[in-house]
């Protein structure tokens, strides 16, 4: 099975005219055996995807665009937010929902997650559900963070159906050069995998690992059978660096 990179932005690059530059560069990656989604901020998204659909079906092929967080409705008086349908039509395929930092930062639950999850769900979009533990769990053993991701799943994703892909992303990985052990992460996918299976078997998991993943510790995770893929953050600003991350797939 071919692997999925999954590329967050976040809130860069800082103007339109880098996002550009960067998504044109990206574009013109060999893509080998991954299959790669590109996921900018919202103030990018229309012209990054219309980027996107000047390519020729050769380039487009294997090569997707995502956003970085979806609403709970479809309209409505919902200052500032975007709804499923509106990212449909601006050619986002794919979504990230309950990312650390959002759930962190800006209060987000997993009550509003997972009504996040359905709506996305039933609206075609692929979804990236973020799951993980902070330090202070893991520093309790495997275990105890087995027992954090599965209660995070449970309620993310109660009552939901269709395929889904989980991007797990332990809290203390991200973005400061910590990253998981491969063998670790590979079995808390497998303990993910099994967790949705037995859920919901419709689910049809794909397990992402993220976590200061770059292009020298890339292979060392998707050698796993179960781990499907990465979602990375920093690593996927550096046109040069994402491309080289990659061609190691």
């Amino acid at each position: 099975m071919r692997k999925l990179i999954a590329a967050n932005w976040k809130e860069n690059p800082g103007n339109e005219r880098g996002a550009l530059k960067l998504f044109r560069e990206v574009a013109r990656a060999k893509r080998g055996n991954a299959d790669v989604v590109i996921c900018p901020p919202f103030i990018y998204l229309e012209e990054v995807a219309s980027e996107f659909r000047k390519m020729n079906a050769a380039a487009k092929k294997h090569f997707a665009i995502g956003a970085q967080d979806v609403f709970w409705e479809e309209k409505g008086a919902f200052t500032s937010e975007v709804g499923p349908k509106m990212l449909r039509s601006l050619g986002a395929r794919y979504v990230i929902v309950g990312h650390s930092e959002r759930r962190k930062y800006l209060g987000e639950t997993d009550a509003m997650i997972n009504k996040k999850i359905k709506l996305a769900l039933r609206d075609k979009l692929n979804v990236i559900l973020c799951v993980g533990e902070p330090l202070a769990v893991r520093k309790r053993g495997i275990v105890a963070a087995e027992r954090f991701v599965k209660d995070q799943l449970k309620k993310d994703l109660a009552g939901a159906t269709g395929k889904i892909i989980v991007a797990y992303e332990p809290i203390w990985a991200i973005g400061t050069g910590k990253n998981d052990s491969p063998e670790e992460a590979a079995h808390m996918a497998a303990f993910i995998k099994k967790t949705l299976m037995a859920h919901n078997p419709t689910l049809s998991p794909r397990i992402l690992y993220g976590g200061s993943v770059n292009s020298k510790n890339i292979r060392n995770y998707v050698q796993y059978k179960d781990i499907d893929g990465a979602l990375v953050g920093g690593a996927s600003l550096k046109a040069g660096e994402f491309k080289k991350l990659i061609s190691q797939i």
